[in-house]
């Protein structure tokens, strides 16, 4: 019976219909929950940026949302937390909690953060109360989101598309035009820069690609066909909040309301949970550098305008699922470790020259002094960094999961040689390690690819990819041997 639910999911895959199966036959399940974990504690530090941000209230709320999808052999869960980036440390944590309660494997498990640059620190254990609380919050609405999801599992159809929205999304990085780079940290000179601002000194030449498309897996509930949770994945780095130290979801909290609305899902039973990650941006954002921009957006208004528009693709795409009442579930994942990157002895005397210096002193670059103690605290730090990298496939559609910062083209990548008809990579995904970037972005240099920022060896996203295709494509075989 499983063998010819295969064929024929298989079939539904290429356009043919899958056909009623058998009453007594297996049928996906699914469960989804959000949780609010907006902190109740007071000033939090809210971190990405070069210096403190305390956030003294909550503009909007946090949640960490989940899914959980069971195909009556595997289950598997996927959570997406409103956080800049939760250390694996508090993911791992939150895991084995919610494992020991509903019995999920943590490696089913897929826990990753929307990147929201207005959200508070993940990982404090020990120091002031708030971030403490906070840490404590946070783990325990991750778990709590996955139990709650799992109690909430009920006879589901799952289906998946994709919709272009190339306007919201551009490289970050660009080509200057000769002699007007100037130096970076480490009294270099880049080729390329973040961010370069509007001049007639950038060059219509941005240093990568972007990835256009908002890929998403809806799931409706089998009875009545209403719907009850859609995971949206784009690969754009945020939108900002322009409000200052407060704390907020950004795009992907608002994107959650607005395509429960466009979707008619409003006080539904069981609540209709929508939930948007973040795909492959380490170098995207929605800033094109050679337009002047058509307004001047308010505080919380540009979050929102492209929180609606992404949520009006999705609903557009979404109109043309065709949903199963079975597919097949897999999640694999692997340990890698990656050399960490260390200061060279003449990175060192170059920083030992800098703080050397009066802190009135003309400088190379305002960052200086900030990567030069970065430098000097990477001396004697660990040679090795270990990550997990996670797979999974949902009937054809794989979803890599990264620990990092992902550049737009191993986004693509990973899109291209997948064996699965579609596929998405979740950034900040069982961890957070700052920058990805590939190797040749590193030889063009830029703020993501200098030391302090990039944390591993310039091969890293090289490795990943082939241990994510590898663990694709053994998925898709095993799927093909069982169909035999």
């Amino acid at each position: 019976m499983k063998h010819t639910l295969l064929l024929l999911a298989s079939l539904g895959v290429l356009g043919i219909p899958c056909l009623a199966a058998e009453k007594d036959a297996p049928k996906i399940r699914a469960g989804a929950a959000a949780v609010d974990i907006t902190p109740k504690e007071f000033p939090l530090n809210m971190p990405g940026l070069f210096t403190a941000r305390m956030a003294e209230s909550a503009h909007d709320p946090l949640h960490a949302r989940a899914l959980v999808l069971d195909d009556g052999a595997t289950t598997v869960a996927l959570v997406v937390v409103d956080n800049i980036g939760v250390a694996e440390e508090a993911i791992d944590e939150a895991k084995g909690i919610a494992s020991t309660q509903c019995g999920i494997a943590v490696e089913k498990m897929l826990v990753a953060s929307t990147h929201t640059h207005t959200g508070p620190h993940s990982n404090i254990k020990a120091g002031r109360a708030p971030e403490v609380a906070y840490r404590k919050l946070l783990v325990a609405g991750i778990a709590e989101s996955i139990v709650r999801a799992h109690a909430a599992l009920r006879p589901a159809g799952v289906g998946a598309a994709a919709s272009p929205l190339p306007e919201e999304v551009f490289c970050r990085r660009w080509f200057l035009k000769p002699g007007k780079m100037p130096r970076n940290p480490f009294g270099q000179m880049d080729e390329v820069k973040m961010n370069p601002s509007r001049s007639a000194d950038v060059l219509d030449r941005p240093a990568g690609p972007t990835d256009p498309d908002v890929t998403i897996l809806s799931v409706e509930d089998a009875a009545s066909g209403k719907p009850l949770a859609l995971l949206a994945n784009y690969s754009l780095h945020y939108v900002g909040t322009r409000a200052g130290a407060v704390i907020s979801a950004d795009y992907f909290g608002v994107f959650a309301d607005r395509i429960q609305e466009l979707l008619g899902a409003d006080r539904l039973g069981p609540p209709f949970v929508g939930v948007l990650c973040n795909g492959a941006s380490g170098d995207i954002n929605n800033i094109n550098w050679l337009k002047k921009p058509e307004r001047r957006w308010g505080a919380y208004e540009k979050m929102t305008q492209v929180a609606d528009l992404v949520a009006r693709a999705v609903h557009e795409a979404h109109q043309k699922i065709e949903f199963y009442d079975w597919v097949e579930l897999d999640a694999r994942s692997r340990e890698l470790s990656l050399a960490a990157r260390k200061p060279t002895e003449e990175q060192l005397a170059y920083a030992r020259k800098i703080l050397a210096k009066p802190e009135d002193a003309p400088m190379y670059h305002k960052r200086e002094r900030v990567y030069a103690n970065r430098v000097m605290a990477l001396k004697d730090s660990s040679d090795e960094v270990s990550i997990v990298v996670q797979a999974l496939c949902v009937g054809d559609l794989g979803v890599c999961a990264i620990p990092f910062e992902v550049f737009a083209e191993t986004g693509l990548e990973l899109k291209e040689k997948s064996p699965f008809k579609k596929a998405f990579t979740i950034s900040h995904a069982n961890g957070s390690y700052g920058y990805l970037p590939t190797p040749e972005q590193h030889e063009l240099g830029g703020y993501e690819t200098w030391l302090g920022t990039n944390r591993v060896e310039f091969q890293a996203s090289r490795k990943i990819v082939r241990s994510l295709l590898s663990m694709l494509g053994e998925m898709k075989s095993s799927r093909g041997e069982a169909a035999k």
